[in-house]
């Protein structure tokens, strides 16, 4: 009887740990199946967002925004960066003729600085090209100490203006890089077409017509040796005996040769006045081939009701006509040298000049320049002029005088015209409603 009892009891206690066993296996299955269930569906949550368009996984979440929080750092620091350049730029906008960027900062150090310091000019490098495509050329600096005697100024002068020059040729860059960096950089022999060559000082000039040339001419023939003193040359001489070699005279390599190794000038003026003077001297005086070429067509484009004379002579073509004919996209006669872009002229983003001078500074500059050159002490930029004698020099308060003449959307789109030449050369905004 006790033995039937105690097995009973065994048996019921084997039983309770078989089930106790098997609730422990079917809580350890369950558990490890749930985890497997959890990781699996986490795997697949991984890749459904790898395989999205535009997800990148290449870091933790946090990692993700740690790397937007620093981007937007910076976005932060380049509005501030731009701000304060904005707020310099209002500062000192429109910079006015003859003003470039830290122009007060150097004229400080100016005074520092010694007299006997040397005046620096940068010139090309020569190298040897086979071909007419050209790169950025490379620049050497001429070490020049100043003489107030030779010069007519003082060295710190001199140091001022090589430092306006400098601050010029870079301003070029910046705009070449900025409106014309996919231009080509093939040079033919219409890009040298206006360049005059001086070959014993080794010099190229890029002529720009109503900005000095003629005076240039005449300091160019002296140079050569064609003429002994630039009073003894008039306007024809200059500029119809061919006296003076052109650059697109020479062949491929000589051409080349001489624009790697010559030092490149050209002289700018403000282009609205430009215009005004080119407008003056070919249609307020006489001048049968303008009249004839140009102010016929004109007259019978833009008059109302021209008289059989005027269409026959071409005279009395007015400034509001002129300017009528340079914005008309279907001009009756083509461009002039007169009157068309320095930058379609001279080609400023394709050559590298080492000189650009401003019409508005022109004898200081090119006296400047003349010393750097080593020219004759007695030789100086003439200032005479032989053309129309008796006429005022075209200033900006007769260019105003002129534009007023036209209407405010005609101001504008003449500026808009000569844009490139404004931001190229540096000229502020002429009239207050321009924009």
């Amino acid at each position: 009887m006790l033995w039937v009892m105690w097995r009973m009891v065994l048996g019921s206690l084997f039983a309770w740990r078989r089930r106790w066993l098997r609730s422990l296996w079917f809580l350890l299955l369950f558990t490890v199946g749930t985890l497997i269930v959890f990781f699996h569906q986490q795997d697949l949550s991984d890749t459904v967002q790898q395989q999205s368009p535009g997800v990148k996984l290449r870091s933790t979440p946090r990692q993700s925004r740690e790397t937007l929080s620093t981007k937007d750092k910076d976005v932060e620091k380049l509005d501030l960066i731009t701000d304060h350049l904005t707020e310099e730029h209002n500062a000192s906008s429109p910079i006015p003729p003859m003003q470039f960027p830290n122009f007060e900062r150097s004229k400080q150090l100016a005074k520092h600085e010694s007299t006997k310091q040397a005046v620096e000019l940068l010139t090309v490098t020569p190298k040897s090209v086979k071909t007419f495509k050209t790169k950025p050329q490379l620049s050497r600096s001429i070490s020049v100490t100043p003489s107030p005697s030779s010069s007519g100024g003082s060295a710190e002068n001199w140091i001022k203006l090589s430092r306006t020059l400098e601050a010029r040729r870079e301003l070029m860059r910046n705009m070449c890089a900025k409106y014309k960096s996919h231009t080509s950089r093939t040079i033919t022999r219409e890009h040298v077409r206006m360049i005059y060559v001086e070959d014993r000082y080794k010099l190229l000039y890029c002529e720009v017509p109503k900005a000095g040339c003629s005076n240039w001419k005449r300091t160019l023939m002296v140079l050569a040796g064609l003429a002994s003193d630039t009073r003894s040359l008039s306007h024809d001489t200059v500029h119809y005996k061919n006296h003076l070699k052109k650059l697109d005279s020479f062949d491929y390599s000589g051409i080349m040769h001489r624009l790697q190794t010559y030092t490149k000038v050209v002289f700018a003026r403000e282009p609205m006045e430009r215009l005004v003077s080119a407008y003056r001297d070919k249609f307020e005086n006489p001048n049968k081939h303008y009249h004839t070429v140009y102010g016929r067509p004109i007259v019978a484009k833009y008059r109302t009701r021209p008289s059989p004379e005027a269409l026959n002579t071409g005279d009395g073509v007015t400034f509001t006509e002129f300017v009528q004919y340079l914005l008309d996209v279907h001009r009756p006669v083509g461009m002039d040298i007169h009157w068309n872009l320095v930058d379609n002229l001279c080609h400023p983003c394709l050559i590298d000049y080492n000189f650009i001078g401003k019409f508005e500074n022109m004898q200081e500059e090119s006296n400047f320049l003349l010393r750097i050159m080593k020219a004759p002490r007695n030789l100086t930029l003439p200032q005479f002029k032989d053309r129309n004698p008796k006429d005022q020099k075209t200033s900006s308060e007769i260019t105003e005088k002129y534009f007023a003449q036209v209407t405010p959307w005609q101001r504008q789109r003449v500026y808009d015209f000569y844009y490139m030449d404004y931001q190229m050369f540096n000229y502020s905004k002429p009239f207050k409603d321009i924009h």
